[in-house]
């Protein structure tokens, strides 16, 4: 399903032209409609809505049908998003669907590239719907699956070498297509990525309501620091220009999907530690951009840092402002890489592995972590109940069976001189015997040779 369950740190957000930009916390959320209202588009296509299946940007999402007559089940293919009219993020998503995502413009790319899939969600319409007086935006776009922020949390925040390889191949597949066809994204992460409905091998970049037309009919946007837009996009990902406040543009995308593919390797940026101060982490962007390999080490074990990493980030940073991509050599960094832990990019997503085989320093501390846990469970149950049971609960029997002769030996007297009768392994049980044993001094010291901290309990 295509979900938003909460907001993404995001700052400045794109307002339609006119009138002035408003903070997030003033924007109305639309009020759910009931199962089976009908929405009709521009194109006079009618819509059927189903049960609301989650909450996008300040939108709601539902479910849907593109014929009226039919109940709309659980096995929906279409998703509607619901806006108020007066809001801003669809009103500029839209914008993007409607020049960039139509169905024709997304198979003809296809076929001309020779892809197998384009994960660009395609626009099926949209329109405005009036009730109870007020009146809301909705746009019509394909149904998919769970978000990779989603499986990347329930995999202890790493994904394999290969995966993430995988992913960024993917990934240049989009950005090259909706650069082409001027628009950059500027809010790339593992929550705007969502998998395929039918095929969880396929994976879609979503969420065009910070998609900025950085060349409006071929004419690019000229550099420009705005003090008004430091910090706009999520700030852990967000790059360096927009810290600065300039608009977004092709060389920002590709900085932020190798942000993205670094976590998705390590688990964590270097400057997640401080993401309140954005300040802070501009810096540390920009001091991590002057020296990569660094920047790599602080990440990665030096014996086992990705390279292509290190080459992709220095392509990327050798762009300027307006410059144009070269997509194929940043598509060649990343199939090296492939080809360099013997892996091919075979179209399968596989999401089995949690911890990533590339750092093999981090796999050995959580190793090591889970066997304290596991000792420390262990502990615990030899403390209490282990003892009536243990073999080696039984040893003090056979020491005073054997060590009755030499009751005149005084140091070695003190475990035996509990009473020889008692300890018969014959007239007393293991239970009986100890209980009896913990009314001496001497058999619990003992015992405390096998067993450590159980004795003091006894």
């Amino acid at each position: 399903m295509l979900i938003r369950h909460q907001q993404d740190k995001k700052t400045n957000i794109t307002m339609p032209p006119k009138g002035k930009a408003k903070g997030p916390a003033k924007r109305k959320l639309a009020e759910e409609f009931p199962a089976g209202e009908v929405l009709t588009d521009t194109a006079k296509k009618r819509w059927k809505l189903g049960p609301p299946i989650g909450q996008g940007g300040f939108g709601l999402l539902y479910l849907a049908n593109e014929d009226p007559s039919e109940a709309v089940g659980t096995s929906a293919p279409y998703v509607i998003k619901v806006e108020p009219s007066d809001n801003g993020p669809l009103f500029s998503e839209l914008k993007f669907y409607m020049r960039a995502a139509k169905s024709d413009l997304i198979q003809s790319w296809i076929k001309s590239h020779k892809l197998k899939y384009l994960g660009v969600p395609k626009y099926w319409g949209s329109g405005l719907h009036e009730k109870e007086g007020k009146r809301y935006r909705f746009m019509v776009m394909d149904r998919f699956g769970t978000d990779l922020q989603k499986i990347f949390e329930q995999h202890d925040k790493r994904f394999s070498r290969k995966l993430v390889l995988q992913l960024g191949l993917r990934l240049l597949d989009i950005l090259e297509y909706i650069h082409e066809h001027e628009y950059v994204h500027a809010d790339i992460k593992a929550s705007n990525l969502l998998l395929s409905y039918k095929n969880p091998n396929q994976v879609y970049l979503v969420d065009y309501g910070l998609a900025y037309r950085y060349s409006p009919e071929g004419v690019l946007k000229e550099y420009k620091e705005d003090p008004k837009r430091c910090h706009d996009g999520t700030i852990e990902f967000t790059s360096i220009d927009a810290h600065k406040g300039v608009s977004p543009s092709r060389r920002a995308d590709l900085e932020i999907l190798g942000y993205c593919m670094i976590q998705w390797l390590c688990g964590r940026l270097p400057w997640e530690d401080k993401l309140q101060d954005p300040l802070y982490v501009r810096d540390s962007k920009i001091k991590c951009r002057d020296n990569i390999s660094e920047f790599i080490l602080k990440c990665f074990s030096s014996e086992n840092k990705p390279d292509e990493m290190v080459k992709f980030m220095e392509e990327v940073k050798l762009l300027g402002y307006t410059d144009k991509p070269t997509y194929q050599k940043l598509r060649s960094i990343l199939q090296a890489g492939l080809k360099s832990i013997g892996a091919t990019d075979d179209d399968k997503l596989d999401f089995s592995v949690s911890v990533n085989g590339s750092d093999p320093s981090s796999v050995k501390k959580t190793a090591k972590r889970k066997k304290v846990e596991v000792n420390g469970e262990s502990d615990e149950t030899d403390n209490a109940p282990k003892r009536k049971r243990t073999p080696k609960k039984k040893a003090p029997k056979a020491v005073q069976k054997k060590a009755s002769p030499k009751k005149a030996s005084p140091k070695k007297a003190s475990p035996k001189k509990a009473s020889p009768k008692k300890a018969s392994p014959k007239k007393a049980s293991p239970k009986k015997l100890l209980v009896e044993m913990g009314t001496q001094t001497s058999p619990p010291l003992a015992l405390k040779k096998g067993r450590g901290r159980p004795k003091k309990k006894v």
